[in-house]
């Protein structure tokens, strides 16, 4: 007998996992296969600018969209405690949650190595599942755009450092200025251990954990 469609898509890609500052992200996303026959231009995060990523995050956020999305942040903190495999696969299962999806009714397509939680017996792993699958590159379009905008605002906190260009990816002036001044809270030690200074010095404020 043939398996019966899934009624709903669901689409997760993760963002950072390589900076040197900043929380892991996991974006999920869903739709229905005749909601995606509206998004069949959007390209995955990286293909995008800044300015185009935008303009399709205020796209999806609208009211008739017809996605469903959540995002969910895994801190610098717990990076550092627990290793970026488990805070990345942390920050999918809160995602997942958030979504409140019934997991008999969805199909999950995953990009590159992620797995979504056993009761979700219907899911697929695809490399470069961004690239193409239309699901997926909306979930790293809807993590990208939320943590960038969190990273400009951490901006305005420690302003040396220019989380508002590189969001925390290690630039050379982000390493200069680690050099220079030392970790935040923001910061993942484990991340930075080849050039942060022996004693750094306490930038002022403070960063809670997601």
């Amino acid at each position: 007998m043939k398996k019966p469609e899934a009624k709903f898509q669901i689409g997760i890609d993760e963002v950072g996992r390589g900076p040197l500052a900043g929380p892991v992200a996991v974006g999920v996303a869903m739709a229905t296969q005749l909601t995606l026959r509206r998004w069949r231009a959007i390209k995955e995060s990286k293909q995008l600018t800044r300015a185009q990523r935008e303009a399709w995050y205020a796209k999806i956020i609208a009211p008739k969209s017809g996605v469903t999305f959540a995002v969910s942040f895994v801190s610098a903190s717990s990076i550092d405690k627990e290793g970026i495999n488990h805070s990345i696969k942390k920050a999918l299962m809160r995602a997942l949650k958030k979504l409140d999806a019934n997991p008999s009714q969805v199909r999950v397509l995953l990009d590159g190595g992620l797995r979504a939680p056993p009761k979700y017996k219907d899911q697929t792993t695809i490399i470069r599942g961004d690239a193409k699958e239309i699901i997926i590159a909306i979930a790293s379009v809807v993590a990208k755009v939320t943590r960038d905008r969190y990273m400009h605002k951490q901006n305005k906190r420690y302003p040396a450092y220019g989380f508002d260009q590189h969001v925390g990816y290690g630039t050379k002036a982000h390493i200069c200025a680690i050099r220079l001044y030392g970790l935040t809270p923001l910061h993942r030690k484990s991340f930075c251990k080849n050039f942060a200074q022996k004693k750094t010095r306490r930038v002022a404020g403070r960063v809670s954990d997601s």
